[in-house]
């Protein structure tokens, strides 16, 4: 995945960002098993079901720049609301609404 954490809380925690840093983004994300975009719609669907919005506006954006559409990911959030409940997948599409809109204007 090429990513790392550049996050805010590298002061206060720095454990918890090198752990994500070396663990989560080193060798989960680059594992051979599932492709990146895979991985994506995993952790999208996965923190929609769970309102996990701060971490879920970020993951949109991850899940766009891995090939995943606007249409796929509405359409994961279409079927996540039978299992996750509305309430969050209309949040989820709220957000992919706004980062898709601004990824447009661009």
């Amino acid at each position: 995945m090429g990513r790392r954490l550049r996050h805010r809380h590298r002061r206060r925690a720095p454990k918890l960002v090198a752990l994500t840093n070396d663990v989560l983004f080193g060798d989960v994300w680059d594992r051979p098993g599932l492709s990146a975009r895979d991985r994506s719609l995993v952790t999208v669907t996965t923190l929609a079901a769970l309102y996990r919005g701060e971490q879920l506006d970020h993951h949109l954006g991850v899940a766009l720049d891995n090939g995943l559409g606007d249409e796929e990911l509405s359409e994961a959030t279409t079927h996540l609301a039978f299992y996750a409940g509305r309430p969050n997948a209309m949040s989820a599409i709220t957000r992919l609404k706004k980062i898709a809109d601004e990824r447009d204007a661009a």
